[in-house]
């Protein structure tokens, strides 16, 4: 909820008491001078939970990240646990990855559980988003934290909580806990550290978590000369996969992996590239670089927290591609559906998990399968739940459009460790079998119709980019297109008011998953275009989807030209760029 001038005013002015330390009053008393526009942005509101946690640029006040507002969370998340366990003996795990104060922010949350009597288990340094899930199961915890901003730029970090189930949070826990938040005063908070309840852990976690990863990863459709004749490029983009992922190809048998080594030091500066997102082709020039010089079969690097990944394949013309991550989740849902299907394993007892601004062509191959494929809201941890709510069903896999992979249940987030094992995986396979990654990719293109996405995001700062955002999906909303690129649009999918208007009939029906502001259009000729702020970053979203069908592999160049143009025109329609 956005604050009034007044409130901004008498929220400053408590920052400025004696509850807060002298450096935080002294850089607000700068911005008073200097900045007051910064300072204004910096109390207009409260950072929020969104779909991977609170997330925001560091700096003093309310909507930044800070000691106190990470305090201020740990502080009602302790309430609420001993409301929520009473009696027991509550653990937390704490892992934390390469950004700017990272290890100093995991210290303070460390403190802040210790001081409210909470047992907690702190890693000794970086950790990748995945081991932490992995390790609230394996410890035996209630909560897991991880202190990560994942692919956010360098001013930025962030604050990630997990439940029991090894999940992120969801509802109705994150309101519930929400809710008690409100109700503290910075006063509140306890930083009274009780060391004797922080133990640190390492290498015998990193261990088990590997070993798990290796076995959840590793196919038995491959030999170990398979794995050796895989040419692989990794880089970690300065990032916390650099502790996980090396070892893991390695012990799962993969010898010849080449490392940028220069992007393999981990550094909160980022420096080598823009921004360390692998959804972004220019993170991943210099691997490609590499990939040339030294003739590998497949490129794979990993965000900064180590949940995401980005490939790229050698296509018909032995030039890399970068492949875009509903690309990369279909190639592997529908490699894992194979190997369950030649095992005779599937007999309608299982699922798969996906996300409302995936691309629909994963269902269409799960449906081919006899395999349900369920649909939540972005953000893995409604996959996470999914498992949790139907723990009679076989979990394949899930993905999402935003880079993103679970293979099995033994972590409950994006695991770009193990992800990045089934990739190498499935193209040692290929390779071995005088196919290709991309081959397979284009077959299925020809088997299920060619489904082609993009992601336009456009970047709203501040209070009046926040504004902006709100007034583009009221507008959204109150006036809907009613055709694109002279389709018409046949559904509206509101998620707000959980309501599928059908314009062709005029009937609607209830969406029975949570809300959430996103809407989605559908058009006669399948074409689907959703639009979703994002609950991490000042952006609002627009998922664009156009799909055709593809008689042949060697039509693929044509057809993907024609679907792309298609892409553009929607993108001018809609005065996206």
């Amino acid at each position: 909820m956005l604050r009034t001038e007044s409130e901004i005013q008498n929220s400053i002015n408590t920052w400025l008491s004696s509850v807060f330390d002298e450096e935080t009053k002294t850089r607000i008393q700068e911005f008073q001078s200097n900045n007051p526009d910064e300072l204004k942005d910096s109390f207009y509101k409260n950072l929020e939970f969104g779909t991977g946690g609170m997330r925001g640029i560091m700096g003093v006040g309310t909507n930044r990240i800070n000691k106190y507002t990470l305090g201020k969370n740990t502080q009602g998340l302790s309430d609420y646990l001993h409301k929520t366990y009473p009696n027991q003996a509550i653990k937390t795990v704490i892992a934390f990855d390469c950004r700017h104060n990272s290890k100093e922010f995991a210290q303070i949350v460390a403190d802040v559980f210790s001081a409210n009597s909470i047992e907690v288990f702190l890693f000794e340094d970086l950790r990748a988003t995945p081991e932490l899930s992995f390790a609230l199961k394996h410890l035996g915890c209630q909560c897991g934290i991880v202190l990560t901003a994942s692919h956010n730029p360098p001013e930025y970090n962030g604050y990630k909580v997990y439940w029991e189930d090894g999940g992120q949070l969801v509802p109705p826990f994150d309101g519930e806990i929400i809710d008690v938040i409100n109700t503290l005063e910075y006063s509140d908070i306890n930083f009274a550290a009780n060391t004797n309840l922080i133990h640190t852990i390492g290498k015998d976690v990193d261990d088990v978590f590997i070993d798990a990863s290796v076995k959840s990863g590793s196919l038995e459709v491959n030999t170990a000369k398979n794995r050796e004749n895989l040419s692989v490029v990794f880089t970690a983009l300065h990032g916390t996969s650099i502790t996980a992922v090396p070892e893991t190809l390695k012990r799962a048998g993969y010898t010849n992996v080449n490392l940028v080594e220069a992007q393999s030091k981990p550094d909160g500066n980022f420096p080598t590239v823009k921004s360390p997102n692998p959804e972004e082709p220019e993170a991943l020039k210099m691997a490609l670089e590499l990939a040339n010089k030294v003739q590998a079969d497949i490129v794979i690097g990993t965000d900064p927290d180590c949940d995401r990944l980005g490939i790229a394949v050698r296509n018909f013309d032995d030039k890399m591609v970068l492949l875009n991550g509903n690309q990369t989740m279909i190639m592997m849902t529908k490699f894992l559906l194979d190997l369950w299907k030649q095992k005779g394993a599937i007999n309608g007892n299982q699922f798969v998990g996906s996300t409302i601004v995936s691309t629909p062509m994963l269902s269409k191959i799960t449906n081919a399968y006899g395999v349900e494929c369920k649909i939540g809201l972005t953000g893995f941890k409604w996959i996470a739940k999914m498992i949790k709510d139907f723990p009679k069903l076989d979990f394949i896999g899930g993905g999402e459009e935003s880079f993103g992979f679970m293979v099995g249940d033994f972590v409950r987030d994006k695991d770009a460790v193990t992800s990045t094992l089934l990739a190498c995986e499935i193209a040692a396979h290929m390779k071995a079998n005088d196919s290709s990654f991309f081959k397979e990719l284009v077959d299925t293109y020809v088997e299920h119709d060619f489904y082609n996405e993009r992601l336009v995001s456009l970047t709203k700062k501040g209070i009046e980019g926040s504004q902006e955002i709100t007034n583009i999906m009221e507008a959204a909303r109150n006036n809907p297109v009613t055709s694109i690129q002279g389709s018409k649009v046949v559904t509206v999918d509101d998620y707000k008011l959980s309501v599928c208007k059908n314009l062709k009939s005029g009937t609607t029906e209830d969406i029975l998953i949570p809300k959430s502001d996103v809407l989605i259009y559908t058009t006669e000729d399948g074409s689907r275009v959703a639009l979703r702020p994002s609950g991490t970053e000042p952006k609002i979203k627009f998922y664009l989807s156009v799909n055709s069908p593809l008689n042949s592999a060697d039509e693929f160049s044509a057809t993907e030209t024609l679907l792309n143009t298609k892409i553009d025109a929607i993108i001018t329609e809609l005065k996206l760029s």
